[in-house]
């Protein structure tokens, strides 16, 4: 049986707000809140740009909590209490075995790996702090928002770097289709902005220096941001007996390797991806009007975006309205595609379709209607969310009206 699973509350934050009405608010206004970065300690690096979240909102976490968190999971923990809230969830002893989270993750509790660094091998200190290994744990999120909201039903951490979120999603869609669960908490978070992450990135030689524009003929790469996402997620009948609001259904998934190369992705497994995903959501090509792309802005990646979208899409594809909302929040990694998913629902329930922002240039490879800088309204019925990642993992969501 395909049951229906529909989402009943969302929690985020990043650069752009600190909750889902303010990251809209901005999304739909098609402001960037990409900039230089200055939280961090950057020393030598080149590359000082990014999309941080400046002050961290009153939360109400307790302090015991917090102390053996990492930041990411502070993140995802203070997103899944914005999302339960609007879910009006019910939360006791009798049903909490029936509920369970699901996190994705890109690159784990960097802002703990790195303090220990320096405490033993600058300050010339013998010992880590005591909470290192608990909070530099890829599954630490996930552990987290179960302890701070009391799931005792399935909870696990995924991370497929840049397509976490949504791997995490389609996870825990999957742990309600199965009967293992009746409501499950599911995003995605992360928060690289600490000096060695961006080292490395700065490395790769993609990370543009001053704005990230995609789809733009002047692109020159990407810009890391921090951030979280979560949704609450239950089946339709479920939603319906406790009166709860439907914000959306999540209609399927789509999910591909492109078993090729480990940092350049291919034509072939995205293409797959969301043709799967169409399957899986009962959905034609025709169907969709509005496309949240992976768009990175690097050179590659949005040439062949464009085209995937071109294979499966045929003729509809240049009906589609697509955006990045990257060129705004910028790549949160394993938070990216649960920041997209407040994008695609409001589009579906406000028939607003989000612009990708720094758009400048034409660039005939990237020929589709990219919805460049100002929004634009639409009448959205359904949206997919494209994820792809390092290592050629791709996550492709099915968004539907209800």
């Amino acid at each position: 049986m395909h049951k229906r699973v529909v989402i009943t509350g969302i929690g985020g934050l990043c650069g752009l707000g600190t909750n889902v009405p303010a990251i809209w608010d901005e999304m739909r206004a098609g402001r960037s809140a990409i900039g230089p970065i200055v939280n961090s300690e950057l020393h030598d690096l080149k590359i000082r740009v990014g999309c941080e979240i400046r002050t961290l909102p009153e939360h109400g976490i307790d302090r015991k909590q917090v102390v053996s968190m990492d930041r990411f999971s502070l993140l995802a923990t203070i997103a899944a209490r914005e999302a339960a809230q609007q879910a009006g969830l019910s939360l006791h002893a009798a049903n909490t075995y029936r509920m369970g989270a699901v996190v994705g993750v890109g690159v784990c509790g960097w802002e703990a790996i790195e303090e220990s660094y320096r405490a033993i091998l600058l300050e010339g200190k013998n010992r880590t702090g005591i909470f290192t290994v608990p909070k530099v744990m890829p599954g630490a999120a996930a552990g987290h928002v179960s302890m701070n909201l009391g799931l005792r039903g399935p909870v696990f951490g995924i991370t497929s770097a840049c397509s976490s979120s949504n791997h995490a999603i389609a996870s825990a869609v999957d742990q309600i289709r199965l009967g293992r669960a009746d409501v499950m908490l599911a995003g995605g978070t992360d928060a690289p902005l600490v000096w060695g992450i961006l080292k490395g990135w700065e490395a790769l030689r993609v990370l543009a220096p001053d704005t990230c524009r995609p789809f733009s003929a002047d692109r020159q790469g990407l810009v890391l941001g921090e951030g979280a996402g979560m949704v609450v997620l239950e089946t339709f009948e479920h939603a319906m007996a406790r009166g709860a609001t439907i914000l959306a259904e999540i209609a399927g998934a789509g999910l591909s390797g492109d078993a090729s190369d480990i940092v350049a992705p291919t034509v072939e497994g995205p293409e797959a991806a969301m043709r799967f995903c169409l399957v899986d959501a009962r959905l034609n090509p025709e169907d969709i009007d509005y496309i949240n792309a992976h768009g990175t802005g690097t050179k590659a990646n949005d040439q062949i975006e464009t085209a995937a979208i071109k294979r499966v899409f045929g003729d509809h594809a240049h009906r589609l309205s697509i955006s990045s909302t990257k060129s705004m929040h910028a790549h949160c990694l394993g938070a990216s595609g649960a920041l997209e998913l407040i994008a695609c629902v409001m589009a579906i329930r406000e028939g607003i379709v989000p612009p990708t922002a720094n758009f400048r240039e034409t660039d005939a490879d990237c020929d589709l209607d990219i919805t460049p800088n100002v929004a634009r309204e639409r009448k959205v019925r359904a949206a997919i969310s494209n994820g792809f990642a390092f290592g050629g993992t791709n996550a492709v969501l099915a968004f539907k009206a209800v």
